[in-house]
């Protein structure tokens, strides 16, 4: 491996930084699944247990490595991760070591946000931020103190649902 590779996190969210509820996503917005799919591909995810489980499938031309204490608590999914770590650092690592690619993903959940930022690991956020409170149980941390700044921004409006794309780095 020459470079270290970028670690980035994409997520949506809503205006209270709600990312999920019951397991599931808040909402599905066609702009935003395209563009997770445009820039995910090609390049390792990382994620918890319980978004991998979420999933219900492997999404294609992407290897997933899996945050969990119990690798066997995978065993029951007729889809397997290409890992199963103990940590997210241990998955970032495990991921720089795939050739290939520029970026890493950070992938969700709630814990594996809040632990991947509160180790500095992370070097670019991709952001879709959703107008309304949709009563999420599961949220993304503050992140406005760790010295991002907005690289880019974008407004759109489509199926209902006024949002942004923020794109920030360190």
């Amino acid at each position: 491996m020459s470079e270290k590779q970028k670690v980035s996190v994409i997520v949506a969210m809503d205006e209270k930084r709600g990312i999920g509820k019951d397991q599931d996503l808040l909402f599905k917005i066609p702009e935003d699944a395209k563009r997770v799919r445009e820039l995910t591909t090609g390049h390792p995810l990382v994620m918890g247990r319980k978004t991998f489980e979420s999933l219900g499938r492997l999404l294609p031309n992407r290897s997933h490595i899996v945050v969990t204490r119990d690798p066997k608590s995978l065993n029951h999914l007729s889809y397997k991760p290409h890992d199963a770590v103990a940590s997210v650092a241990d998955g970032i690592y495990e991921a720089q070591e795939e050739p290939g690619f520029e970026e890493v993903f950070i992938f969700g959940g709630g814990q594996i946000y809040k632990e991947a930022l509160e180790q500095g690991l992370v070097d670019k956020m991709y952001l879709t931020i959703v107008e309304g409170d949709y009563g999420a149980d599961t949220f993304f941390p503050e992140y406005e103190h760790l010295g991002f700044k907005v690289t880019k921004e974008e407004t759109h409006e489509s199926d209902g649902y006024r949002y942004k794309f923020v794109d920030l780095e360190r």
